[in-house]
């Protein structure tokens, strides 16, 4: 049953172009049913009926497999079977009537305006004199400025840049390419950071905007670690993270302008209900302001 799985991450790997990321997500979805099949003796995806996966499914939502990643699960064997069905392996798509429990989509945790200023501001004078320091303070002005994701940030090139720093060309999710303004302390950031960068460089010049140590372009992993090493440093009261800060960029930006069509487009979802999901805070927001200000909005003892 491998066999094919295999020619299916190639596909995507190479023709749809998705991220490590999804790749990896399909991968474990896959092995997942593949290790079930295995257990009952099955040796063909043929061979998988609908009541199967019905069954199986059910099995590990009691093991806990929460509702989301089951609807992912769901997802991945969707797609893999119809890849199956226009190559002849399969007949059917046993996976195309599954049903997932549904399940409320948790808000996005986000910082308020006052503590990205206290996570930034008190910073500063430390970045001047240590040039690690200034490269972190860069990638989260980045973050925050233009609401990147943490692949597309560790993606950036020197180049990634035009019109004196004040855009950012970034290669988003199945390679969709998108400009971003980039704002002003940001820019200033990011042009500091560049007098440090060629410390940095080891043996022929990398094109890659943010180095680690070792002259190489810096990792995911290291962006989320320094993070949160800068965030513990500023004497945060909250973990922070890479999406925190885009969730923040975006809450920010529809409090501000209301403008859910635009903040679309700057974040990069193909579907605007994804962005949606940022008037549900900003209502949760004016709740919060509604109960704290109105006369009668809360009963007295």
């Amino acid at each position: 049953m491998q066999q094919p799985v295999t020619a299916f991450i190639d596909y995507l790997r190479y023709e749809k172009q998705h991220s490590p990321h999804t790749l990896s997500a399909y991968q474990r979805d896959l092995a997942r049913v593949m290790q079930q099949a295995t257990v009952r003796d099955i040796q063909e995806w043929e061979k998988i009926t609908e009541k199967q996966l019905k069954y199986w499914l059910g099995l590990w939502h009691e093991d806990g497999l929460s509702s989301r990643s089951l609807q992912r699960l769901i997802s991945s064997l969707r797609r893999f079977y119809q890849y199956l069905l226009t190559r002849g392996v399969v007949s059917n798509n046993p996976a195309q009537l599954l049903r997932a429990p549904k399940t409320g989509r948790p808000l996005p945790v986000t910082l308020d305006a006052d503590q990205v200023n206290n996570l930034l501001d008190d910073q500063y004078g430390q970045a001047d004199g240590d040039p690690l320091k200034c490269r972190d303070l860069a990638i989260l002005e980045l973050f925050y400025s233009s609401g990147l994701r943490l692949a597309e940030l560790a993606a950036l090139n020197v180049d990634s840049f035009s019109d004196g720093f004040s855009q950012v060309r970034v290669l988003g999710k199945r390679s969709k390419e998108r400009v971003v303004p980039v704002g002003s302390k940001a820019r200033q950031a990011v042009q500091h950071w560049l007098t440090f960068r060629e410390l940095f460089v080891r043996g022929e010049s990398d094109s890659a905007l943010f180095l680690s140590k070792q002259g190489k372009r810096i990792s995911t992993r290291q962006i989320q670690n320094r993070i949160k090493e800068f965030a513990r440093e500023a004497g945060m009261s909250v973990g922070v993270h890479p999406h925190m800060l885009r969730h923040s960029f975006a809450s920010h930006l529809l409090e501000s302008s209301g403008d859910l069509r635009s903040i679309q487009e700057l974040l990069g979802h193909s579907d605007i209900s994804t962005t949606q999901i940022y008037t549900h805070l900003d209502f949760q927001h004016l709740a919060a302001v509604y109960d704290k200000a109105h006369p009668r909005a809360k009963k007295k003892d």
